[in-house]
């Protein structure tokens, strides 16, 4: 089913080979073969020795059912991506926002001009691609962008562009397994004392009730039941295309968060020297429906907080003053890490922490934070001491109803 044909010599009758119309001009060696789908299709060469390796390996894709038509595969990186990859996206708008920015920035910047089927036959160009971003970018940077190029191309295989994904080829990044590493007592209440009177309760949202910085922009007073000592975090402040919207908690799931009354005199404080101010912003996109809240923290000009505003000339200046790196490590997603931290030192469980978080799994909490957890060994010490030097008396019960 498949043969190469000699353009520029033509067999006689005789068995001699005399010259073609063609001889001289155009590539000499032409690959025919009949595709998957049924039709004769071809491809030609200079040399007869890339000739017969495109044959024996066109043929082989054809048997094992891997053949993609090399036209198809002419589509740029940067036209499917653009075209058919993100707009099929169904992630949320602020997610697939991030995505399309990491194909401009750091993908199609690089890649963009190259056919799909260029790259599906060469990956060690996806190999020196992710080799030239480890030089500047963090690994687990690199790593989202790799898994975010190797979605695209594999995309391209489905849809029937390339025969196969070249980043199945390619080892991704290491990623480093960094250890959460949270601010103690102290380097938190500095960082308090450091924000402006008006939004040193934010500080609070973080470290006494875990919130992420969108979640406490979004807290309405309505959210906070200071009677039955709760907090709803029903909303959260995001950014879609440079505008404020609200949106659900990350992952689309409300909670309820103890509330301290340590936090609740806070924020009561908070309260009565800035009243919450009712605020509009379209429900998570920029042309969704308004939704109107109570909020708890605003601008001077009673306006909804913009991260991009207040993480440059509110939470680093105050970082400077407290003398803390101004480093991604030391973000408002800090305060979360301590408030973790306090609450497992104090006993709290895994599964109860993942909730008050926001964490879908308590596996990816568990972790994340394993490493803060009390030592066992230490506890092992603990219990044991307890019980030789009460002698047994008031120690805990054993499985059989009695005490060890």
């Amino acid at each position: 089913m498949a043969h190469i044909e000699d353009r520029w010599f033509k067999a006689g009758p005789d068995g001699t080979k005399a010259r073609s119309v063609r001889h001289g001009t155009g590539k000499r060696w032409r690959v025919r073969y009949i595709a998957s789908d049924g039709r004769e299709r071809s491809e030609s060469f200079d040399r007869k020795p890339d000739a017969e390796r495109f044959m024996v390996a066109t043929a082989a894709q054809v048997q094992s059912g891997t053949w993609s038509d090399p036209a198809l595969g002419k589509m740029t990186l940067r036209r499917y991506v653009e075209e058919t990859y993100l707009p099929a996206q169904l992630s949320e708008a602020t997610t697939r926002e991030s995505m399309e920015i990491r194909f401009r920035l750091h993908v199609l910047s690089t890649l963009g001009d190259r056919t799909l089927g260029q790259l599906a036959a060469e990956p060690s160009v996806i190999r020196a691609w992710a080799a030239g971003l480890q030089k500047e970018l963090s690994d687990g940077y690199v790593r989202t962008l790799f898994a975010n190029l190797s979605g695209a191309l594999q995309a391209a295989v489905v849809d029937g562009k390339i025969s196969r994904n070249p980043c199945s080829l390619v080892k991704p990044p290491h990623a480093a397994s960094a250890r959460v590493k949270p601010w103690t007592v102290e380097q938190t209440a500095s960082v308090r004392e450091a924000l402006p009177d008006r939004y040193a309760a934010l500080a609070d949202c973080g470290a006494g009730l875990g919130l992420r910085q969108g979640e406490a922009f979004g807290l309405a007073v309505e959210d906070i039941d200071f009677l039955r000592r709760v907090v709803h975090i029903r909303r959260q402040v995001r950014m879609v295309r440079a505008r404020l919207v609200f949106a659900p908690p990350k992952g689309g799931k409300e909670r309820d968060v103890p509330l301290p009354d340590s936090v609740a005199l806070r924020l009561s404080a908070h309260i009565a020297a800035w009243p919450p101010v009712l605020a509009s912003l379209p429900w998570k996109v920029p042309d969704g429906k308004p939704v109107t809240a109570r909020l708890m923290f605003t601008t001077r000009e009673r306006k909804p907080l913009n991260r991009n505003y207040v993480n440059s000339f509110i939470w680093k200046p105050a970082l400077k003053v407290a003398g803390m790196p101004q480093t991604r490590e030391n973000g408002f997603h800090a305060l979360r890490h301590h408030f973790a931290s306090v609450l497992l030192a104090n006993g709290v469980d895994v599964r109860a922490l993942a909730t008050y978080l926001g964490h879908t799994d308590p596996g990816f909490t568990l972790r994340v934070y394993t490493h803060l957890m009390p030592n066992a060994a230490d506890r092992m010490r603990a219990a044991v001491d307890h019980v030789l030097a009460t002698g047994g008396a008031d120690g805990p019960v054993t499985a059989l109803g009695g005490t060890l």
